[in-house]
């Protein structure tokens, strides 16, 4: 793997730099792979690490760290597939030319907050990350052509200062979507307009918090963004597994008898990352546990209508309307350019999640309105339909290419979504030596691990997104990251 060359004949010019140093992980909330990724872009940022800075191998800068090698080596995978670092084979990993102080500062989001991670980094030109949607396909006209007619129909009270729960056409059409779409129950009075699911989390969890919860059942593996949100907000995650039927149900009433948590965070719909739907049965033992315990379940249903064996499987929500929130947005739907999101919160738990709307009372006025008619026109519905088509015919090719670049390969969770996982086989290298062998190949893949709470030693497996990739680039995606699974095991 690059990053493990130590030679100092091949590393250039000597740049010496006491990485410990530059590096602290410190204390705060976020796994160790996200403080690591942290402390070296910030480093960057502030030209304490120059361009061309050769960073440890992994090994070395773990056992300065007191943290594991897989920790280094998913932070630099991550970061070569940023453009902050690069890699090449009998080199080092160094910092790139494109993550300047100057070039980092263009590539953060204008307004975001200090220390903020929200920045428009470069992505690989064969972008198999997941959790991205295509964004060639963004239905700008038709946004835009919302956006002429929402502006000219609106009253002058309509551009009020929007309402702490959102505009009330924007929350009706939102409600009459969630309806037709995904079974949920309510009307507009049940729904919150946000930021998108973290914001959403992050009221929810501040709520929580306020009423004395103190922990958080979440799956694992999962996605670390929302269980960090919590834990920032003072709940603590507890980790419970996922099989081929979803969430372990048993597992969970377990763990909350243990800790007392009363709360869970779910993806019933297309479990994140494994990409399994919670079984009927489970579903019913879910809602069983939640007014067992008095307790509440948090649906992040963040692409369940992107479904291809059967119709999308209806949120949870529509069994226990008074025992689940659900967050959506759009930013797998549309774009997460858009910032815009919701939560439908049954009546118990209204006044306490509105209360919790942080400096800005949601998105703005004029693009609710915008969404609102966007859905009544039928052009989102319209794009939705030519989007799970797109993205099936991508899928169908990715496992092509896959059969034939990797054929001792096993694929998961592909029924539904932008993503599935990719099982190396038991022969295969380690997937942390995978990573930064395809970012130095212009592939973006994640490791499994990435998404666990507690990652494993050894893992064979990666998550491969097909959201964002260009059709025309799929099958040479798929060869270059043959290329990469067998340069890594040649490295080992």
């Amino acid at each position: 793997m690059a990053a493990e060359q130590t030679n100092p004949s091949v590393l250039g010019p000597p740049t010496t730099l006491a990485w410990e140093a530059l590096l602290d992980l410190g204390t705060g909330s976020g796994s160790r792979v996200a403080r690591l990724e942290h402390a070296v872009r910030d480093a960057v940022r502030a030209g304490r690490a120059p361009v061309g800075a050769a960073l440890p191998p992994s090994r070395q800068l773990a056992e300065t760290l007191g943290v594991s090698r897989w920790v280094v080596t998913e932070a630099y995978g991550q970061l070569v597939a940023e453009g902050v670092l690069e890699a090449r084979t009998g080199s080092a990993t160094r910092v790139a030319a494109s993550a300047s102080p100057r070039a980092a500062a263009s590539r953060t989001v204008a307004g975001a907050p200090p220390g903020s991670e929200a920045r428009v980094a470069p992505r690989l030109p064969y972008d198999l990350a997941p959790g991205v949607p295509d964004l060639r396909h963004v239905p700008r006209d038709a946004w835009l052509r919302a956006a002429r007619e929402a502006l000219s129909t609106a009253s002058n009270d309509d551009l009020d200062a929007p309402a702490r729960s959102g505009h009330p056409r924007a929350r009706a059409a939102i409600a009459g979507h969630l309806h037709r779409a995904r079974v949920v129950a309510g009307g507009h009075e049940a729904v919150v307009v946000t930021h998108g699911a973290t914001d959403g989390m992050a009221r929810v969890a501040a709520a929580l918090a306020a009423d004395g919860h103190t922990h958080l059942l979440v799956e694992n593996p999962s996605w670390p963004v929302l269980r960090d949100v919590a834990a920032r907000a003072g709940l603590v995650p507890v980790p419970v597994p996922v099989d081929a039927d979803g969430v372990d149900t048993a597992a969970l009433v377990a763990a909350s008898r243990r800790t007392g948590a009363r709360v869970a965070l779910l993806t019933p719909a297309h479990q994140f990352p494994t990409g399994t739907a919670l079984a009927p049965a489970r579903r019913e033992a879910v809602v069983a546990w939640a007014r067992e315990v008095d307790g509440l379940v948090v649906e992040d249903d963040y692409d369940a209508e992107f479904r291809y064996d059967r119709r999308p499987v209806a949120a949870l929500q529509g069994l226990a309307p008074d025992r689940v929130v659900l967050l959506g947005s759009i930013s797998k739907t549309l774009s997460p350019a858009f910032g815009l999101g919701w939560m439908v919160v049954p009546p118990r738990w209204r006044e306490a999640v509105a209360r919790e709307h942080g400096p800005t009372s949601g998105p703005s006025v004029v693009e609710q309105l915008t969404f609102a008619r966007l859905v009544g026109s039928g052009a989102y519905d319209r794009h939705l339909r030519a989007a799970r088509g797109r993205y099936r015919r991508r899928r169908d090719a990715l496992l092509a290419a896959l059969a034939h670049e990797l054929p001792a390969a096993g694929v998961r969770g592909i029924a539904a979504g932008m993503h599935a996982l990719l099982h190396l086989g038991d022969e295969a290298p380690d997937a942390a030596h995978v990573v930064p062998e395809a970012a130095a190949r212009a592939v973006a893949v994640v490791d499994l691990r990435r998404y666990q709470a507690h990652p494993v030693a050894l893992s064979t497996t990666i998550v491969l997104g097909y959201g964002n990739l260009a059709d025309a680039r799929v099958a040479e995606a798929v060869r270059r990251l043959a290329d990469a699974v067998r340069a890594a095991g040649t490295s080992r």
